[in-house]
């Protein structure tokens, strides 16, 4: 499906201030629920992460498991000047690594992420009334559901339009299941913006309304990133949120900021950051981590100074531009 299709919304640049970062930080910090949510996700990422860590080299180290193409690596050894296998093996393992990570780090994430927030973790079967689901809430008298995504480019359009089916011919059981008549679903992404999706999310919602009976939407999809219908009394939204939009929904304004900051004081040592003069290959990314606009009295408990790199770090994965203030 092209990319220009009738009713596409258009995705504005979602821009970060490190100002309003620094903030967030603040809020959390004090905050005594914020904290201590951010100390009980600091534990559960790292006792995950280190079962992960622990099985990499194990399960990785054989070398039917690198499908790394030949061609590939040797123009990888010729570009770095290498002699040895050792040093080139010094290079792919961590690279298969980085794979495996990839597979496993967004199922962690929810893991960890949804029971702290409120909501329950669907373990599911293929092909079951629930194989759609990642996770769900009961709130009030409506029932809010959400399958997610590691990232921002993981559909295509047979999956697009699966995604919609499951949709239109499970909210009933889902309804039914909870004892309710209205149904809140969420298409959501772990990271990214609205404007780098390759916008297969947002065809979801084009299936839907376009299978839905004529008369049934009463919201369509088109310049939205939403759509709703109601049918045999009951009532369904569905959104696609990305990045911070799942957040916020998750867990509210500040729920981003806690997540950034257990993720990093789980996985990052404090200790002396790079130097303001540091030449990263990266050419923007010494721009994006920079400290330097950092008040001087800026402290919180939360983390340290030499982290906060880490978070406009991990911020910019969920921004298109991250300014100073």
């Amino acid at each position: 499906m092209a990319r220009g299709h009738t009713g596409l919304p258009r995705a504005e640049r979602r821009v970060f201030k490190k100002s309003e970062l620094l903030a967030a930080l603040r809020a959390v910090d004090a905050d005594a629920a914020s904290t201590a949510r951010v100390l009980a996700l600091e534990n559960e990422f790292r006792r995950r992460m280190q079962m992960h860590v622990d099985s990499l080299l194990a399960e990785d180290a054989k070398f039917e498991k690198f499908n790394t193409s030949p061609f590939v690596l040797m123009i990888h050894c010729m570009k770095k000047g290498y002699s040895r296998i050792s040093q080139m093996e010094s290079d792919i393992l961590p690279a298969k690594q980085f794979s495996s990570m990839e597979t496993s780090a967004g199922r962690m994430v929810e893991a960890v992420a949804l029971p702290a927030y409120g909501w329950e973790v669907v373990l599911s079967e293929m092909h079951s009334a629930n194989s759609a689901l990642d996770g769900k809430q009961l709130d009030g008298d409506t029932l809010r559901l959400a399958t997610l995504k590691s990232g921002p480019r993981c559909l295509n359009d047979e999956m697009s339009e699966n995604f919609a089916d499951s949709i239109i011919t499970r909210y009933r059981a889902w309804a039914a299941e909870a004892g309710v008549r209205e149904i809140d679903f969420t298409y959501g992404v772990l990271y990214g913006t609205p404007k780098i999706s390759n916008k297969k999310d947002w065809h979801i919602l084009r299936n839907v309304s376009e299978k839905m009976p004529a008369g049934s939407m009463t919201v369509t999809p088109d310049g939205r990133w939403d759509c709703a219908f109601t049918r045999d009394g009951f009532e369904v939204k569905v959104t696609v949120r990305i990045g911070l939009d799942w957040w916020v929904h998750l867990g509210g304004s500040l729920c981003l900021t806690e997540i950034c900051a257990a993720m990093i004081r789980a996985c990052v040592r404090p200790g002396d950051a790079d130097p303001t003069t540091q030449t990263y290959a990266i050419s923007d990314l010494a721009q994006i981590v920079s400290t330097t606009g950092v008040p001087a009295d800026f402290n919180v408990a939360v983390l340290q100074r030499s982290q906060l790199a880490w978070m406009f770090f991990l911020a910019r994965h969920f921004c298109d531009t991250l300014e100073e203030s």
